[in-house]
């Protein structure tokens, strides 16, 4: 709205209160809430609300002197709405607070919140450690949304399927972006204002709760931030205090060719200190006041260059590298991840050492072989040393600077599908596409790296990710099978049972490649021994194999912990006979001890050793008469102690008795 102005009312006091925005306050018998905003531009400015009736210029705000005008308003408080008043010569307009924290919605007024009224439930919620994450994306508007529901769902649908996620056994959810858009429906790419919760998906208490109920669950919250580019609709930032250049976007954006993106001409100017501000504090908010647990940052290489002339944007890296920097000094066990998907080191190089300083970064260097590999309709096509190096890459060596999928927000869209829809298009329920998506989980999970699925991958969703299309939540019923193949999955590489720590470890050694027969095998450890020690073997074959040797790492017994052929998962599946193996001391693919196994078509196998388990005397994996002859021999003595009172006697024979057959 414009109108025109001739006079300017004195102003009052400029607050002495810190903060940006509309921030309540309640101290010393006083309360009320601070108004600052940023227009340096400006002649005056002003705000207006419904504790003033919406005048215009009953509550003119006073100059700092460095762009800012501030003023404490008693009369105003959480739940208000308001709007600033910006006078620029004879014009005035009425402008939404760029760092509002609600909005009626992208082209209605802004609300005071009061962050600090919330009360949280699980104060005591510790995140997983980065190498027991398994990350689940999904999108709000489409996720937590029941047959016939229309799109967009929201916060509390979102809520209401946290058990399933927890049954599911992830224990990280990444939302989509969330921030205020223009209209109702979006992936939420298009941010117009980024302080300002998403009006369609709830309030901001409303996010508060689900992000509350998450952590009762056990399960981390990140949430996706766009900073590359804003809006470009609906957004009062453009032009905000009256200024810019002809055709640009004002004091919030370049005003020159570097303000052009793919998504419109609204790259922030990074190079201005109160922008920096702006966005770094955006980044505090969600992590503070919202106790997100990791951010991701979309198109970084958007932020640090132009873009396909790779011209670098000095500031934007420095941008960057602020980021990470305000983390680690205050909460360094939040997860940053990047998204610049161009295999660059440098985006996980510590701060000390030049890097971006992030902490992880998705990899397209595991995403596209992969799909490449469960697509291609012919066998002989399918490329086993880029399998091999797709579960070998790491940024920097380390392996959890990288976060692996073969679905995605956008490796479902843009012109591709869903796995299953793209291995067999129209039949996505086929065998073919049932084995191979499910053989490429497998291998997700079982490579070095932060693993993510994307919302419905566990139950077969089919076609392309659209945000006017819910979830189709009846397939996790009608493919029970599919989705506890993946829980089962998610358990071994969370280590749930104790049998399979080493994918949580850092170590790998692919150790076998038959590109012939398009089988790979690797192993997995932490420090080695049972328990610790795991070998996958994948089968990219549509031909079962039956006595096929492999190499092991260790003598002793291996069992099968993971069968995808298994018809506990699919009753199409052909439960090829896959047993537990004796390992020989006959060298094989470089390592001192091999086996022959078995395994079926387009099939993934994991095994492992078991720990020793109480009883078990000898430690051959079995408690048996060998264990018991044991015992009698140690009878009086600590030898054979296994109920761990020092002696060996009734006791531990009647425990190990109850426990007789073999460990798990």
């Amino acid at each position: 709205m414009v109108l025109a102005c001739l006079c300017t009312p004195a102003s009052g006091e400029p607050s002495s209160r810190p903060g940006v925005g509309a921030i309540p306050y309640s101290e010393d018998g006083e309360s009320g809430v601070t108004f600052r905003v940023w227009a340096p531009n400006a002649t005056a400015a002003a705000v207006a609300g419904s504790f003033n009736s919406w005048n215009p210029f009953s509550l003119l705000l006073s100059p700092e002197g460095d762009g800012y005008f501030s003023r404490d308003v008693t009369t105003a408080e959480a739940g208000d709405g308001y709007q600033w008043v910006i006078l620029n010569g004879t014009d005035t307009l009425w402008k939404n607070d760029p760092r509002a924290r609600q909005l009626t919605n992208s082209s209605g007024h802004s609300i005071i919140v009061d962050h600090d009224s919330y009360e949280w439930s699980a104060d005591s919620y510790t995140p997983p450690s980065w190498n027991e994450m398994v990350i689940y994306e999904t999108h709000v508007g489409t996720f937590g949304l029941e047959e016939g529901d229309d799109v967009p769902g929201d916060f509390n649908g979102t809520l209401a399927h946290l058990d399933y996620l927890q049954s599911l056994g992830v224990n990280v959810i990444q939302l989509m972006p969330l921030c205020e858009f223009p209209g109702d429906i979006s992936w939420g790419y298009n941010p117009s204002y980024p302080f300002s919760v998403e009006s369609v998906y709830g309030t901001p208490e409303e996010l508060k709760n689900l992000v509350d109920a998450c952590h009762q669950r056990n399960i981390a919250v990140f949430i996706d931030l766009v900073y590359n580019h804003l809006g470009p609709n609906d957004m009062d930032l453009w032009q905000f205090d009256g200024w810019s250049e002809p055709g640009y976007g004002g004091i919030y954006f370049y005003n020159d060719y570097r303000a052009y993106t793919p998504w419109g001409n609204t790259r922030p100017d990074f190079g201005r200190e109160e922008v920096r501000d702006y966005l770094r504090d955006n980044l505090k908010m969600w992590l503070n006041d919202y106790r997100f647990d990791g951010v991701r940052i979309d198109g970084t290489r958007w932020i640090r260059t132009l873009g396909t002339s790779g011209e670098e944007i000095v500031e934007g890296w420095n941008l960057l590298r602020s980021f990470n920097e305000d983390v680690n000094s205050t909460t360094p066990w939040k997860l940053m991840v990047s998204e610049d998907m161009d295999s660059n080191p440098w985006i996980t190089k510590s701060l000390g050492e030049g890097g971006a300083g992030f902490d992880t970064q998705w990899d397209p260097w595991f995403v596209h072989p992969m799909r490449e590999a469960m697509v291609a309709a012919a066998d002989s096509s399918r490329d086993m040393w880029s399998v091999k190096n797709s579960i070998e890459y790491a940024y920097n060596g380390q392996s959890l600077q990288r976060v692996i999928y073969t679905e995605s927000h956008d490796e479902v869209a843009n012109g591709r599908s869903r796995v299953p829809e793209e291995i067999w298009p129209g039949n996505a329920d086929s065998w073919f596409s049932k084995k191979r998506s499910t053989l490429g989980a497998a291998i997700l999970m079982g490579t070095p790296g932060i693993p993510m699925l994307f919302q419905g991958q566990e139950f077969l969703e089919d076609g392309w990710f659209d945000d006017h299309q819910p979830l189709d939540w009846a397939k996790a019923t009608t493919f029970s099978g599919i989705v506890q193949l993946y829980s089962d999955l998610i358990a071994m590489r969370t280590n749930r049972d104790g049998l399979t720590a080493g994918l949580t470890g850092s170590n790998l050694n692919v150790f076998h490649l038959n590109d012939n027969d398009k089988v790979i095998g690797w192993h997995r450890w932490e420090n080695g021994g049972p328990g610790d020690d795991v070998v996958l073997v994948a089968n990219f074959r549509n031909q079962s194999w039956t006595n096929y040797r492999i190499g092991l790492p260790r003598g002793g017994t291996w069992k099968v912990r993971f069968n995808s052929d298994s018809t506990i998962y699919d009753e199409d599946f052909e439960d090829h006979p896959a047993w537990n193996v004796e390992a020989e001391a006959t060298s094989w693919d470089g390592l001192n001890w091999s086996a022959e196994i078995s395994m079926g078509r387009y099939t993934s196998l994991i095994l492992s050793q078991s720990p020793p388990c109480a009883g078990d005397v000898n430690a051959d994996g079995t408690i048996d008469v060998n264990d018991v002859l044991l015992i009698i021999s140690s009878w009086g003595t600590p030898d054979g102690d296994v109920t761990g009172d020092g002696q060996t006697g009734v006791d531990d024979l009647l425990l190990m008795l109850e426990r007789f057959g073999d460990c798990p």
